[in-house]
């Protein structure tokens, strides 16, 4: 069997704050396998945003080891994981953090610039096309509705074609048709490129949609 492309073992996140440390995740132990979409679930402060943003790297585990792509992410500088993440990880947000200076084309184009990619402008404008936004390629975030930034931020996280794509409550500010389309987008474009999908998620319907789901609580699986 070929290796998981993310694999915490034994992991712990804690965070200090005025009021002391807070322990936010304990003991984390998870394989994610190449291919699969999967759901991580749980009550709201259960831990499973601070999760995935341990699987991207953009947090750093206190305790255990976190790899991914073949990399420990613990071994690496926030350079290296920048380049890391650039052409192999997309990430969707669930308040879209789009550039708002820039319009919904550049918007697209910025992780294919910066990795260097031929014709970027032109592969950005196939993405915008793929997620139903061509009219709008001209347009600023301000410009555009929540599900068009949505669907913006989709075709920036795919863009460069990564194997692995996190979502993080990417309907959470969506009324429930918007939300809907979003996600059927997400998945279609996820099995277009054969990316893995760690995706986190209060819905239990959307869970049900993905290969597996785990459960977290008060820091753990449960």
């Amino acid at each position: 069997m070929s290796s998981p492309i993310v694999s915490l073992k034994n992991t712990g996140l804690t965070l200090r704050s005025g009021a002391g440390a807070i322990e936010i995740l304990k003991g984390i132990s998870l394989d994610v396998n190449e291919g699969e979409a999967l759901a991580l679930v749980g009550p709201s402060g259960s831990g499973k945003s601070s999760l995935l943003m341990l699987m991207g790297g953009l947090e750093r585990a206190t305790t255990g080891q976190v790899s991914a792509l073949g990399q420990d992410l613990g071994a690496l500088g926030e350079d290296a994981l920048a380049r890391l993440r650039r052409g192999n990880m997309g990430v969707v947000f669930q308040s879209f953090h789009l550039i708002p200076t820039l319009t919904a084309l550049e918007n697209v184009a910025v992780p294919l610039e910066l990795a260097g990619a031929p014709d970027a402008m032109g592969r950005a404008t196939e993405q915008l096309e793929a997620v139903g936004l061509a009219a709008r390629a001209k347009h600023y975030p301000s410009q555009m509705s929540g599900g068009e930034q949505q669907r913006t931020a989709l075709a920036r996280a795919t863009a460069p074609r990564p194997r692995l794509i996190l979502a993080d409550e990417p309907t959470g500010n969506l009324d429930s048709a918007t939300g809907a389309a979003i996600i059927d987008l997400l998945f279609d474009l996820s099995a277009q490129h054969g990316a893995t999908l760690v995706l986190v998620t209060h819905d239990a319907a959307l869970a049900e949609r993905c290969d597996r789901t785990v459960t977290l609580q008060d820091g753990r699986i449960a």
